[in-house]
């Protein structure tokens, strides 16, 4: 980022910085996301392969805790969660990789998050956890306020999912 007296700008992608952690991958898709209350779960997502992606996540205005859920097939770290929390005023992204279904908290009102992704939406291949599950066990911070009806619909996971093949 490079600040003055006029403001500041900050470089939101660049496809040489990416490449190491991107493999190759190229961008092919962004959104923007609005979340108007606080307490807001949105999750879990992930897209199926053949249209995995792996998603570069920026939270532009409030303050959410993003999380990623390992579901890749054979993981050592399979079924465990890693959050962060990502702040509209410390200009941070968090990488998302391929395999892992992501959602996040919103810590105040008015969320904006900003998303790349390396596929484009195929609904054929969006796959939904329950955020709420009690196998992924994750520690929300907050008390989870509400949900959309389409991400109460998504299942528990059962005993025997083995994870998503690459």
């Amino acid at each position: 980022m490079h600040r003055d007296d006029r403001g500041q700008l900050e470089r939101l992608y660049c496809s040489e910085e990416l490449r190491p952690w991107l493999g190759g991958a190229t961008v092919t898709q962004s959104n923007l996301t609005h979340t108007g209350r606080r307490g807001t779960v949105r999750g879990m997502h992930l897209q199926t392969p053949p249209h995995a992606e792996d998603k570069l996540v920026t939270c532009l205005q409030g303050r959410v805790w993003d999380v990623a859920v390992d579901v890749r097939e054979g993981s050592p770290t399979f079924l465990q969660w890693y959050a962060e929390i990502l702040d509209g005023s410390e200009n941070r992204t968090m990488l998302i990789p391929k395999g892992f279904a992501h959602g996040f908290q919103t810590l105040t009102d008015d969320c904006i998050m900003l998303y790349f992704h390396t596929s484009s939406h195929a609904p054929k291949s969006e796959l939904g956890l329950d955020a709420l599950d009690a196998r992924l066990a994750i520690a929300w911070p907050e008390a989870v306020l509400h949900r959309s009806p389409r991400d109460c619909t998504h299942p528990s996971i059962g005993p025997s999912f083995t994870g998503i093949r690459s």
